[in-house]
């Protein structure tokens, strides 16, 4: 007989698991179809939701959407990377804001002093990148409930781009994510995925 705990078990019907997980898959090359404003701004507004620390929101975007921005990022691509960047309708630039403390009056406004505090720490920009590494996790879950393939690369030149695109904010790249419609032969074969009793220990 089924306990209140199992029936809840799995609270995504099996439609949003296999969109989220189980049929999604990272894409290699795209549509044509573009990937509207609307729909980033869509993504954004859902994920905009995901906590972090101190409710941190370190995450920043760089919509790279024009021929002439794709040009000055291509070569800063690895070179594995190239083609698939070239092919996507839009990419993103995903990037950490050391800055982020001073948006905490706002964001997190029940601890006076906190921008104070850590405009002084030697730890916000560790907690920058940690928290918006998690939150790169919410922008690919985001994309695949848009209806969209998400792409995340790490093999770029992150200097370069910082150098490129950034000037001199405060802003740490952490991946480059290109997004759209998955197009003809987009996804390699799936590989084996651990098991449960290999990853949980129970003490």
């Amino acid at each position: 007989m089924a306990t209140p705990a199992t029936e809840n078990a799995g609270i995504l019907d099996e439609a949003a698991g296999n969109l989220l997980f189980r049929d999604a898959r990272t894409a290699n090359a795209f549509s044509g179809e573009p990937v509207t404003d609307e729909q980033l701004r869509a993504v954004y507004d859902l994920i905009k939701w995901g906590p972090t620390a101190m409710n941190a929101q370190p995450l920043r975007l760089v919509a790279v959407r024009s021929e002439e921005a794709r040009r000055r990022l291509l070569p800063l691509m690895a070179e594995g990377n190239r083609a698939k960047t070239a092919g996507a309708p839009l990419t993103l630039i995903v990037t950490a804001d050391a800055d982020f403390h001073e948006h905490l009056p706002t964001t997190f406004p029940h601890k006076p002093g906190a921008r104070e505090a850590l405009a002084a720490s030697p730890g916000r920009e560790r907690m920058a990148r940690f928290n918006a590494t998690i939150q790169l996790g919410y922008l690919i879950l985001g994309i695949r409930a848009a209806g969209l393939a998400a792409g995340p690369m790490a093999g770029f030149d992150a200097e370069g781009i910082k150098k490129e695109f950034l000037g001199d904010t405060n802003q740490e790249v952490i991946a480059v994510v290109n997004a759209g419609r998955p197009g003809p032969d987009a996804f390699f074969p799936r590989n084996p995925r651990l098991e449960y009793d290999q990853v949980v220990t129970t003490l």
